[in-house]
């Protein structure tokens, strides 16, 4: 038995970082938005037991380093099952790019797994299984426009009254997140999102308001060590969009648009200079199955 699943990226409306916790992580509170950019994922059952992982990239480790496979071991271990299954992964989202490709793939393999193994667990209960390999895999099995507290897990829904095109833009080298958020100097930081006007617009449906209000203040530290994100964002606003910043850690930037026209000679223009740019479309769904 096998199955087929999309598995989506997500980019963040706005990123505020309210406090560091006396764990190390630090408090956020982020507006998150699933896009239709995604990773293809094939799950098989594999009759020996084991867990297996493919791609067509070597950008990634098909090994237990893999998150899609820390997935499925998690899940082997909590419906106590001995069967195995092999998983193939055809990326399209960029990796290390601040969009959550990773924990989309990971957000796959525990809705695969459910089917294919039968565990009969609920979404809540996938998500709750989620948050222990990644604070972004339990929006990812959700997905859609979310509210994201805590240290990302706290999930609330938005209510968006309408998609928009979305491009986004990723140069050819990857951040650490970790590194971003052990540079970051709360005190320092100059302009924060207004969380809630930001949902309001999200709500209302006016997505030029919505774009104008974008902020993320990771940007503080990203753009100062990489001077390109500043240069693609000055590229989408040229290009017509209404609004851009930068999603996640970066280095990933994107842009919204009020329509397919401006989108798509905005994908031509910034495809020319960066190959990783890719024009795309809010979605209400994360992991999509649609074979099996």
């Amino acid at each position: 038995m096998g199955i087929k699943l999309k598995s989506k990226a997500k980019i963040n409306l706005s990123i505020d970082v309210l406090g560091k916790m006396e764990d190390g992580y630090h408090n956020v509170e982020m507006v998150m938005q699933t896009i239709g950019l995604h990773d293809i994922l094939t799950i098989e059952e594999n009759l020996s037991g084991e867990i297996t992982i493919k791609s067509d990239t070597s950008n990634i480790p098909c090994d237990e380093r893999n998150i899609a496979y820390k997935a499925a071991r998690l899940m082997k271990e909590f419906i106590g099952t001995d069967r195995g299954a092999h998983i193939y992964i055809q990326k399209r989202i960029p990796v290390g790019a601040g969009m959550a490709g990773g924990s989309s793939n990971a957000a796959a393999v525990l809705t695969g797994l459910n089917r294919i193994w039968k565990a009969g667990l609920s979404e809540n209960d996938l998500m709750d299984m989620g948050v222990k390999l990644g604070a972004d895999v339990p929006f990812c099995i959700k997905g859609g426009t979310m509210l994201a507290q805590g240290i990302g897990e706290k999930l609330t829904p938005i209510k968006k009254s309408c998609d928009f095109w979305v491009v986004v833009c990723k140069p050819n080298f990857s951040i650490s997140t970790v590194e971003v958020y052990k540079n970051l100097d709360i005190s320092e930081i100059s302009e924060r999102p207004d969380t809630n006007k930001v949902i309001e617009y999200i709500e209302n449906g006016d997505i030029k308001s919505l774009a104008g209000s974008m902020v993320n203040v990771l940007e503080q530290v990203s753009e100062k060590r990489y001077s390109v994100i500043s240069h693609i964002k000055e590229k989408m606003m040229h290009q017509k969009a209404l609004g851009s910043i930068m999603t996640g850690s970066g280095p990933t930037v994107f842009g919204i648009f009020k329509n397919f026209d401006d989108a798509h000679k905005a994908e031509a223009k910034l495809k020319s200079l960066w190959d990783q740019t890719y024009l795309t479309k809010t979605e209400d769904e994360g992991v999509e199955v649609y074979e099996g």
